[in-house]
C-alpha cells in the first residue's frame, strides 16, 4: 500500500469503499493523516484591520463609479414616467382638462 507520490494521481490509500486500514473488529477506519502542513501567526504580528478604512473607502467608491450606470437609468426613467402620470392627472382632473378630453358630458 506504499509507493512514492505520484502528482498526478497522489498517494494510493486503498479502493473505494476501503481506503484505510481495518481494526482489531474487522472494521475500516480512517487513514492517519500524512503530509499534512500547518502554519501559524503570532499574535502579536496579526493585524487584521490593517489598511481596512482605507480600503474602504476607496473600495467603495470603485464599486459606486462601476454600478451607477446600472442603478441610475431605471431609477431617471421610472420618476420621469411617474411625474409624467401625476402631471397627466392633475391635468385631465382640472376643468380645462374636463373639457378637452371629456366632452361636454355630464
Amino acid at each position: 500500500m506504499g509507493g512514492a507520490v505520484d502528482p498526478k494521481n497522489g498517494h494510493f490509500i486503498g479502493n473505494w469503499g476501503e481506503f484505510g486500514k481495518t481494526d482489531a473488529f474487522g472494521s475500516y477506519r480512517l487513514p492517519d493523516p500524512q503530509r499534512i502542513a500547518t502554519y501559524a501567526l503570532s499574535s502579536n504580528r496579526q493585524r487584521p484591520f490593517a489598511g481596512a478604512f482605507n480600503a474602504a473607502i476607496f473600495n467603495t467608491f470603485r464599486r459606486f463609479r462601476h454600478q451607477v450606470l446600472y442603478v441610475v437609468p431605471p431609477f431617471v426613467i421610472a420618476y420621469a414616467a411617474m411625474n409624467w402620470a401625476v402631471e397627466r392627472n392633475h391635468y385631465l382632473n382640472s376643468k380645462p382638462g374636463r373639457m378637452l378630453e371629456g366632452g361636454h358630458e355630464e
